[in-house]
């Protein structure tokens, strides 16, 4: 399992680990946030802590997450992103889609 959910008021944390270098792995995520906003959450926080690396389908992954929560007028963000993970989404300009936390409590206090 490439994640793990908690939700503190109103808002989902999805803690995502691993390498997202494949369909199984970003397909898991994406329907995973899919079936919370069928269930009326739209906020979320993706826990990028534990990621260690990400190639063309975590990128496509983020944005189909970004896409699913802007289509109900929600609100994404991400919290405490690796360096490495970061060079990645900033050299193809997904990072400007998200804002970006230090820290989870700090995310879902701006995000709730």
């Amino acid at each position: 399992m490439a994640c793990k959910v908690k939700i503190i008021d109103q808002v989902a944390i999805i803690k995502i680990r691993g390498v997202l270098s494949g369909d199984e792995e970003t397909r898991e995520i994406h329907d995973q946030l899919k079936a919370l906003v069928s269930e009326g959450i739209h906020r979320f926080v993706l826990d990028m802590s534990r990621v260690k690396w990400m190639n063309s389908h975590g990128l496509g992954m983020l944005m189909a997450c970004y896409k699913a929560v802007q289509d109900v007028n929600g609100r994404i963000g991400m919290a405490k992103t690796p360096d490495r993970v970061m060079k990645i989404m900033n050299v193809s300009k997904i990072n400007t889609l998200f804002d970006h936390f230090d820290s989870l409590k700090q995310a879902v206090r701006h995000l709730r």
